[in-house]
């Protein structure tokens, strides 16, 4: 498998057309809601804080907005790393069990009722951050040795973690009552509805150290996809790569889990797809799966919003529903798109 350095036409095509796109759903975004507001008429009234439109265009859509580029990017981003890294084209940011974890701490978090914030985040998203770091730690003891770790005990681990913390949180669904239960299954569906920037700021710092190691890897990923005995004889510490790419993209995968809640598909998806038209060089696909994952799950987001505006035109009964949970929507569109892309890559082999 050649890996000629990559070419700049290559990295002006795939990931400039992904940063436009990404261009294009910002300016879109503050126009895309229940109430009927153009996207001219938004941007128009930016400069003017105190207007209605303003309100709903800037405070409310453009952070939804931003809260889910930077989810979709990072979500995308971490399963294109653990596809290769596990050699696993079933892998996601959850393999190891990170959402599970996260759920079943702010579940707890719900449980005891910390509806506070500290730093920007609510409490139940701290307790989300405690428990998936505490699950990648103990992933690392257990699949872990003190010069080696193995992909497939790091899978194992992280699906024996996972249903275990499945099993708890099904326990703490049980204790509870039903208005604990409404708020716990409503967060297990994942969420984009955010007033402002505090959450993602929260979050922000970890997530570009992420970002830049993870993307910085993409050499060596490109080497280590050829097999570990052709990496190390050219210098890759597969032992360090291990550890910087699993612990970075856990640490992103923990922080978005905290905030959002587990969203399924997009780090699935979105590297399956790049990889059938960008190709496997990590220099030029990483970028552009981040840049793809953002667009990706701000679509989806219109789609959650919109749906039920467009059922109420289709029943003809106005539609006062709130926006779909972004997870079932994410599995409703990822699901059997997933499934056309499987049957092309079958084609293309």
């Amino acid at each position: 498998m050649n890996r000629s350095p990559a070419r700049g036409v290559d990295v002006v095509k795939h990931v400039g057309i992904a940063a436009v796109a990404v261009a294009i759903v910002v300016i879109v975004s503050p126009g895309i809601g229940t109430q009927p507001i153009s996207v001219i008429e938004a941007w128009r009234h930016w400069p003017d804080d105190s207007s209605a439109v303003h309100h709903i265009a800037f405070d409310l859509r453009l952070p939804r907005a931003v809260t889910a580029l930077v989810a979709g990017a990072t979500l995308a981003l971490a399963g294109g790393v653990f596809q290769t890294l596990f050699r696993n084209p079933l892998a996601t940011p959850y393999t190891l069990g990170i959402a599970s974890a996260g759920s079943l701490g702010a579940l707890i978090g719900l449980k005891m009722g910390l509806a506070g914030t500290l730093l920007g985040l609510p409490q139940y998203s701290w307790c989300a951050l405690l428990t998936s770091a505490m699950v990648v730690g103990l992933i690392f003891l257990l699949a872990g040795t003190t010069y080696r770790l193995s992909g497939n005990a790091l899978v194992l681990a992280g699906v024996t973690i996972g249903l275990f913390c499945g099993a708890m949180m099904m326990f703490v669904t049980y204790v509870s009552d039903v208005r604990e239960t409404f708020a716990i299954v409503r967060w297990m569906m994942g969420s984009l509805e955010k007033y402002g920037y505090g959450e993602i700021t929260g979050i922000i710092g970890p997530l570009i150290v992420s970002w830049t190691v993870l993307i910085a890897c993409a050499g060596r990923l490109n080497q280590f996809e050829m097999g570990d005995e052709l990496a190390a004889s050219r210098g890759v510490n597969l032992f360090r790569l291990h550890l910087a790419t699993i612990g970075f993209a856990s640490l992103a995968t923990a922080c978005i889990v905290s905030v959002c809640g587990p969203i399924g598909f997009v780090g699935l998806i979105v590297p399956h797809a790049a990889r059938l038209v960008i190709g496997r060089d990590h220099r030029v696909l990483l970028p552009a799966v981040a840049l793809w994952g953002a667009v990706f799950l701000v679509v989806c987001d219109w789609f959650s919003v919109l749906a039920p505006v467009w059922a109420g035109r289709w029943t003809g009964m106005e539609s006062t529903a709130a926006p779909l949970p972004i997870g079932v929507v994410t599995a409703l569109v990822g699901a059997p798109l997933f499934l056309v892309l499987l049957g092309r890559s079958r084609r293309v082999e």
